[in-house]
């Protein structure tokens, strides 16, 4: 049963902040450059995933990152590996052959490992499927999009991993009778802002562009459950491209503002602010690790001065379940935070 997205109670009692994490490397760009334009645009990619890993580690937070099944294969023979089979051959037909030592930008399997047994839990789910095969897409049919997800699924089951959050590729949002009957929990839905409504084209990017210079701040949202156990937790933020032509346009210092207004917008109405991006569009310039950095500060600084809570996109739909959690008054008293 569908429900309306505004609150009809308060399920947080205070802020709250969700990260969630595009996790694919060149799975979500193979179909739009190669290799070497990838590299070109995102060098040291491999490399910024465990940087941004220990990051949020060394943080004591935890965020939701949702994987390409692909990444965590020891390996594939190509695009006639079995395990593709069912999926347009078009689509796979440029997958290499190799393994995380000879192909590391297509398969990832011991980062993947780390993140499921990292020391401050990270909430590991499925981007897309198997290959970021992207669903909203006219020529994926709901058959090759089970496909998909399936493989995807039962390549993260390899190594111990059972997926509860999913992402759709590029944010095209479609089948959600296959999320719900095959035990994910909740999904990122788009923000509901103007750029995302209009998409990933030239008015979306216009629009996108606007919302930076304006420094608008990102809305705060709250989870709306789509099908009976099936909860969209929208975006309100989307980190893109951090590279120098981008940054020229929008400085990294605005997007640092908007992320301190979408903060302080979730504490003021007990929402969420929910931010999201991918991890290579941290190695597109000198700065754009620094500047996350620098996001992460500030998000520890919510939360360790004003008591605002960051959950995963799993905790989050727990946390309806259960109701709001118990804080500390000013007495020390234990009070229930309901607003």
């Amino acid at each position: 049963m569908k429900t309306s997205n505004a609150p009809t109670r308060d399920p947080f009692g205070r802020g709250v902040i969700v990260i969630s994490i595009d996790t694919e490397q060149i799975w979500g760009h193979f179909d739009l450059t190669d290799e070497t334009g990838y590299c070109r645009r995102f060098p040291d990619c491999v490399a910024v995933h465990d940087r941004l890993l220990n990051c949020l580690c060394a943080a004591n937070i935890s965020a939701t990152w949702t994987v390409v099944g692909a990444l965590t294969l020891s390996g594939t023979s190509g695009g006639q590996d079995p395990r593709f089979a069912g999926l347009p051959q078009a689509w796979v037909a440029t997958v290499p052959a190799g393994d995380e030592t000879s192909a590391p930008l297509w398969y990832r399997r011991s980062f993947v490992k780390r993140l499921k047994d990292a020391r401050v839990a990270q909430d590991v789910g499925l981007h897309g499927g198997l290959t970021h095969l992207i669903w909203g897409d006219p020529r994926t049919s709901e058959e090759v999009a089970w496909r998909e997800f399936d493989a995807g699924q039962r390549a993260l089951e390899e190594i111990g991993i059972q997926p509860r959050s999913f992402v759709f590729p590029r944010d095209l949002v479609d089948y959600l009778d296959i999320l719900a009957t095959h035990g994910i929990r909740c999904y990122r839905g788009r923000a509901p802002i103007l750029s995302e409504k209009l998409g990933l084209n030239f008015a979306g990017r216009v629009a996108r562009l606007t919302e930076e210079v304006g420094r608008l701040t990102p809305p705060p949202v709250w989870p709306e459950e789509v099908l009976h156990g099936l909860w969209n937790i929208p975006a309100s933020m989307g980190l893109y491209s951090l590279g120098r032509a981008a940054s020229r346009l929008a400085p990294v210092r605005w997007r640092l503002d908007r992320v301190r207004l979408g903060i302080a917008a979730a504490v003021r109405r007990h929402g969420i602010f929910h931010l999201c991006f991918h991890p290579q569009n941290l190695a597109e310039s000198a700065w754009a690790f620094s500047a996350f950095e620098t996001i992460v500060q500030e998000i520890a600084k919510w939360r360790d001065a004003e008591g605002v809570e960051i959950l995963t996109m799993n905790q989050v739909v727990d946390r309806i379940a259960s109701g709001p959690e118990p804080t500390a008054s000013r007495n020390g008293a234990q009070v229930l935070a309901n607003g």
